[in-house]
């Protein structure tokens, strides 16, 4: 129990009896050393770190299926793969081959962790973690090494707590399971690749200990197609961004235990979503407390949750601030931006701001109704309009542009080329690949050159509304959708 402390006792002890002696100790300190720095370089030669480490998950996961939202096709295919674990009796008597791997695929935050803690929870198993680099070495062999120690810790442990079951969760796997022959390939790389192939194709449904493998990653095109054949990755789950429906699960689940005001409406927030992962939403419910205790308030209220909204998307108010002509220059740019989506859509703008934030000097923050998959011709061509219109405002008020339209160029370019890559030009049906640049650039110009005609008339109809919504713009810095709608309807021509 005091190993450690009994030979500390004894070497300092016999250190200070050598010098009482007169004898010279340098040379016993030099060798120690040498010793000491050859055990601790073959220590990590063989394997380094053991999967041990009290940082590692060994227990059976508090998340249940229940705690996850808006992942409900996700949690349907991942529950059906794992009742094989838990019927054991089934399998033997249908002649099933019990599922080994379960691949999650899917963007960065929208729950594939919590969706294999959530395994392990609902199968009563042990749960082990690990991270795709955590085999990656330089050494050859350590990788196999720790793929060996990963699956007999997890047989291990689920003996020791007397569980049949255990889950193994490698996250990143496409730094471990990358493809085999490529440029950033290499010995210890396809090693440590074999190791764990050799493993899954070990898994027997017989043993007292049933393991499952479940790797996540967002690159499901670096993956070695060995990984991915039936009898190892058997199951590829999707894991999507939730939503509309999701988007208000997930915020119920986040707000559940935070005191909301009467009058918020998460379904409202949940619209002006649209493109929010999981961990996004985690975020913006937090952020919106941290708003509530800055105010000192004892509720969240509704401005803190769309306040929150923007601080995700755009970060932090900076603390720059423009000289009074760039102001008003990004004040116009930014209601040019809310006319035509306004114009276009009606109830779309959810907030129009000209304060500093990360990058952007002011943003016109856009909600819709439902989440779109599909776009027409039109819809299209309406998304150009509100990216031009910042520049055509800026042209009809200031006399000129800024470069502050940049990035809505590249917007608008990109959705004229989305345009001729769906067939809705006037070339018809094409191959973007063999299209000629000059044809394809001349027709992407006539495109952008019709939606900017467009713009420029509406927004000539409406130069008497945008003065009168700019000094106000100007003096509040941020006007919510509501209220610039209702400054529509004020100064509508009658």
């Amino acid at each position: 129990m005091y190993t450690k402390e009994i030979a500390a006792g004894i070497v300092i002890a016999l250190t200070a009896f050598l010098v009482w002696q007169g004898i010279n100790i340098l040379p016993f300190i030099f060798f120690a050393a040498f010793i000491g720095a050859i055990l601790y370089f073959n220590n990590m030669r063989q394997g380094g770190k053991s999967f041990a480490a009290p940082h590692k998950e060994t227990t059976v996961s508090v998340v249940s299926l229940d705690d996850i939202g808006g992942q409900d096709v996700a949690k349907n295919e991942l529950r059906e793969a794992l009742e094989f674990i838990k019927d054991v009796e089934s399998i033997k008597r249908l002649g099933i081959r019990p599922l080994k791997g379960i691949l999650l695929n899917g963007p960065p935050g929208t729950g594939k962790t919590l969706l294999a803690k959530a395994a392990a929870h609902y199968t009563d198993s042990v749960f082990l973690a690990a991270s795709g680099s955590e085999f990656v070495e330089m050494y050859v062999g350590v990788g196999a090494k720790r793929i060996r120690q990963l699956f007999s810790q997890a047989k291990t442990i689920a003996r020791k707590q007397g569980k049949q079951s255990a889950v193994i969760f490698i996250d990143e796997i496409e730094i471990l399971g990358g493809k085999r022959g490529e440029a950033n390939s290499h010995m210890e790389h396809e090693q440590t690749l074999n190791e764990l192939l050799v493993q899954m194709d070990g898994l027997a449904s017989d043993e007292t200990v049933r393991l499952l493998i479940i790797a996540a990653t967002n690159r499901p095109d670096m993956l070695d197609p060995a990984l991915l054949r039936p009898g190892r990755f058997d199951r590829q789950v999707k894991v999507d961004l939730p939503d509309k429906k999701g988007r208000l699960q997930i915020l119920a689940l986040h707000t559940r235990n935070k005191p909301l005001a009467e009058d918020v409406c998460l379904e409202e927030i949940a619209d002006a979503t649209m493109g929010f992962s999981g961990a996004h939403l985690e975020s913006l419910a937090n952020e919106a407390a941290i708003l509530a205790l800055r105010e000192d308030q004892h509720q969240i209220l509704p401005h803190h949750l769309r306040s929150a909204i923007d601080k995700v998307i755009m970060g932090e108010k900076l603390d720059r601030l423009p000289s009074p002509e760039e102001k008003q220059r990004i004040a116009v740019h930014e209601i040019g931006h809310a006319l035509l989506s306004e114009i276009s859509k009606p109830g779309s703008v959810a907030t129009i701001n000209v304060a500093s934030r990360s990058n952007a000097l002011g943003y016109v923050r856009q909600t819709q109704e439902n989440d779109i998959y599909l776009y027409t011709l039109d819809q299209l061509k309406k998304k150009i309009a509100v990216a031009l219109a910042g520049a055509v405002a800026e042209e009809l008020t200031l006399g000129n542009r800024s470069t502050g339209a940049s990035n809505d160029f590249n917007q608008a370019t990109e959705l004229a080329k989305q345009i001729i890559q769906g067939g809705m030009s006037s070339l018809g049906i094409v191959s973007a690949d063999s299209l000629p640049p000059e044809l394809l650039h001349s027709t992407m110009s006539e495109i952008l050159r019709d939606v900017e005609n467009y713009v420029r008339s509406v927004l000539i109809t409406q130069q008497e509304t945008a003065a009168k919504i700019l000094d106000i713009l100007l003096d509040k810095e941020s006007l919510t959708g509501d209220e610039f709608r209702n400054m529509l309807q004020i100064n509508k021509p009658s």
